[in-house]
């Protein structure tokens, strides 16, 4: 039988108005941004309703302010009756799809993100550092510049032929015209705080630790599928998991190849933007995807995911 995986964005899928539509339309997508607002200390409404995307991209408040809309989104797909056979996060995103399996509640995810975000925000401007997406290179030859080049680490397996690097400065600058000259089409440097995912942060795994300390985590109610693993994992690995997630790369390229190889044949994105379906896609072209995002995707999602 074949399985629907819904997959939750990380940082980067933010856009003015994100959630908008849909929480106006589905009283229980807005419920989460009163109960987010009300976990994170934000007025979460106001900042993805109405704000203008620079207000929005400072790690701090982009990581509940995305968290929050992945999670209405997914409150508008369970009101048409959708559910997921399993559920996989790009970095933050994990914290959305531990919420929507009942792993943790969403006020709690909503919570531990805006302190997350205050911890890497924090972690970035002690350690500075920066990060870029290497495209058309083989993950070995990236992964071979990395051990050859002091200071810079393999942060995001995105899909074939795209990792991003997180470092210091220099390191990420060497390892950029390093893989240009053995070939890369394109080395891009990110708009970041922080060398994120990369020994660089780890202050903000310290700081994060006490608050998830806390969390009691549920086993899930679908199978949870770990980016920093690429593979499905039980309640009392969770806590960790998301602690060693800030300075472990994301193995989302395996995570994906792995929920592929167990079946998986349709990928919905729930959050805002459509950055992982496009990962998807070039990962394996046989999967169906679906961005769930607005009023119109969530339509085009019922039809044929109810079929």
């Amino acid at each position: 039988m074949s399985k629907t995986a819904f997959c939750f964005p990380g940082q980067g899928s933010l856009e003015a108005g994100m959630g908008r539509e849909i929480a106006e339309a589905v009283p229980a997508a807005m419920a989460v941004y009163r109960l987010g607002s009300e976990a994170s200390g934000l007025d979460l409404q106001k900042l993805c309703f109405d704000s203008p995307v620079e207000e929005l991209v400072d790690t701090e408040v982009q990581q509940p302010a995305l968290v929050a809309t992945s999670l209405a989104i997914l409150a508008a797909l369970r009101a048409e009756g959708l559910e997921p056979d399993v559920v996989v996060g790009h970095s933050v995103g994990e914290f959305a799809a531990l919420a929507s399996v009942g792993a943790i509640t969403a006020a709690d995810a909503i919570g531990l993100v805006r302190e997350r975000g205050l911890a890497m925000a924090e972690a970035a401007r002690t350690h500075p550092g920066s990060m870029a997406a290497i495209l058309g290179l083989e993950d070995e030859a990236v992964e071979t510049l990395c051990r050859k080049i002091v200071g810079v680490w393999p942060a995001n397996y995105n899909c074939p032929g795209q990792i991003v690097v997180s470092g210091e400065n220099d390191a990420v600058e060497e390892c950029c015209a390093e893989a240009e000259s053995l070939g890369a089409r394109r080395a891009i440097r990110l708009k970041v705080s922080g060398a994120f995912h990369s020994p660089l942060v780890a202050r903000a795994a310290d700081r994060l630790k006490p608050a998830v300390d806390l969390i009691r985590f549920h086993d899930p109610v679908a199978p949870f599928m770990s980016t920093v693993t690429a593979r499905i994992e039980p309640a009392a690995r969770l806590g960790s998991l998301l602690i060693d997630q800030l300075t472990a790369p994301v193995r989302f390229t395996q995570a994906a190849r792995a929920l592929v190889h167990d079946g998986v044949t349709t990928f919905v994105e729930v959050g805002p933007g459509n950055v992982l379906s496009g990962l998807v896609k070039r990962i394996d072209r046989s999967v169906r995807t679906f961005s769930v995002n607005d009023l119109a995707s969530l339509e085009r999602a019922r039809e044929s995911l109810s079929t």
